[in-house]
């Protein structure tokens, strides 16, 4: 590896498999299917390893590029391999320095292995789906599934749609897009040019642009219209939908009042209840960007 290793912020290997296949290039997938101790990755950590690059980690730089090496032979000879580091390896030069033990299982995919095809469509449907593999017989299972032979469960992309116009709602959307989420802004009525962070646009009303998305549990909801009747719409919308995380901008003091709204309105207290309001974890934020991290902060606590 280089001196830095920007690939090791990689988590879903999904993208790199699938970038290897459009290139005709065959690549191992490397993953942890057994750990003990307190590393910083669990079971279900991945890397893809090419002939010229590879990406993801395992252990905080500990052992990738041992792992790389190991991974070009397999590449070489299509086995699938069992690799050993910490206790009971045979690798006594390459260490944990967390102690404890990680099991990997490296193998080759080929370009145009079915399993890339079905793994594709599972992700632009938004469908959950599990990659198992015994020693090489592999299979794309719906939901996530608990067996022996299971490598990693691919969930949906996280998505974040950001509702509002003003800087706190910039700031938001620039945080989900920094995590790699894929993020679009709503800004009912705003100007044709898009905002200045990476993230889709739609001018529509909150209830049209949540029908035309689509909301599903690994979607979240950032509202921060700081217009009472605009946040009234995308909340009452928002928690008509399947969307796993909702949240408004606004003070505690409020919160009374816009309740009651919504009841009065039609809202049942169940979909209430999962109203996040005030938006945000509680750790005194006040400037923009410090309620966007209280509030990607938020959003992943939410997943579980």
């Amino acid at each position: 590896m280089t001196d830095w290793y920007p690939a090791g912020l990689e988590d879903d290997m999904r993208p790199r498999m699938f970038a290897a296949a459009d290139a005709g290039q065959p690549f191992a997938l490397v993953t942890i299917v057994a750990a003990q101790g307190g590393g910083p990755r669990g079971v279900g950590a991945q890397m893809v390893v090419t002939a010229d690059d590879m990406g993801g980690f395992l252990s905080g730089g500990c052992i990738e590029a041992d792992v790389a090496l190991h991974a070009r032979d397999v590449l070489e000879s299509g086995q699938v391999v069992r690799l050993v580091y910490g206790e009971g390896s045979p690798f006594v030069d390459t260490r944990l320095p967390c102690g404890g033990r990680l099991d990997l299982q490296v193998e080759r995919f080929t370009p145009d292995d079915p399993l890339l095809a079905a793994l594709r469509a599972a992700r632009d449907h938004r469908h959950l789906a599990t990659l198992t593999s015994d020693q090489g017989r592999r299979d794309l299972v719906p939901g996530d599934v608990q067996r022996p032979d299971r490598l990693r469960a691919y969930a949906p992309s996280q998505r974040l749609i950001v509702i509002g116009a003003d800087a706190f709602a910039l700031a938001i959307a620039e945080e989900g897009a920094r995590q790699g989420w894929e993020t679009v802004f709503v800004r009912p009525n705003g100007p044709e040019a898009p905002p200045p962070v990476a993230a889709a646009y739609l001018r529509d009303a909150p209830a049209a642009a949540l029908e035309h998305l689509g909301c599903d549990r690994w979607t979240a909801v950032a509202i921060a219209t700081h217009d009472a009747d605009f946040d009234h719409q995308a909340v009452k919308a928002a928690l008509a939908t399947d969307a796993g995380y909702v949240g408004v901008l606004g003070s505690r003091r409020r919160l009374p009042d816009r309740l009651d709204r919504l009841r009065s309105d039609g809202v049942p207290d169940d979909a209430l209840a999962r109203l996040k309001a005030p938006i945000g974890l509680r750790i005194g934020a006040r400037a923009p960007r410090e309620v966007a991290v209280s509030v990607v902060g938020e959003i992943i606590g939410a997943r579980g």
